[in-house]
């Protein structure tokens, strides 16, 4: 992997963009059934569906589409994006999705949303940013609670995943209440 494609970086991590040879890495995270659930995805896709989804999204203005890569073992292990990006009313829809169970609550997402959020209100000066997350994804509420997300509200019993309906939470972070959650003046 080019150490040049690095765009944010952390002390454990660095975020880059995903690229069309990424496919054959990330087509098998898309099958992988607890990032599925967690996720809420229920659409199968075609490795042709992901080479050509990956092709799209690397012409859109409204979308910084990133890979999280551990950097000592210079591993991709997740993605997050900033998507919807309004730059009129300043605002962005915010998502990050880690591939391998292995890899679960050790501060990964968290460590790359702070990235991408730090980048989306200090270089894009965005003014909100806003997320949804499933009800029963517990640990991924309290990783956005500990960011400074507050929720907004519930779409009640909008997800029917694995014979059941499931809430899915709206959160949002105002650019002045991530500073201060930070220490940024």
């Amino acid at each position: 992997m080019q150490q040049l494609n690095r765009a944010l970086e952390s002390d454990r991590l660095y975020l880059r963009p995903l690229v069309s040879e990424d496919s054959d890495m990330y087509y098998p995270n898309m099958l992988n059934e607890e990032v599925r659930r967690l996720t809420g995805t229920q659409r199968v896709f075609s490795k042709q569906m992901i080479e050509n989804y990956i092709e799209e999204i690397q012409n859109e203005t409204d979308r910084i589409h990133l890979l999280i890569v551990l950097k000592e073992e210079d591993r991709i292990i997740g993605e997050v994006a900033l998507q919807d990006i309004d730059y009129v009313n300043r605002n962005s829809n915010i998502r990050v999705a880690l591939f391998n169970e292995a890899d679960f609550s050790k501060g990964f997402g968290t460590e790359a949303l702070k990235l991408l959020l730090n980048y989306g209100f200090g270089v894009l000066n965005l003014h909100r940013i806003e997320l949804n997350v499933y009800s029963y994804n517990a640990r991924a509420i309290k990783a956005y609670e500990k960011l400074g997300f507050i929720q907004e509200g519930i779409q009640r019993e909008v997800l029917y995943y694995n014979h059941e309906y499931h809430d899915s939470i709206t959160m949002s972070i105002l650019e002045n209440e991530f500073r201060k959650n930070e220490g940024i003046k």
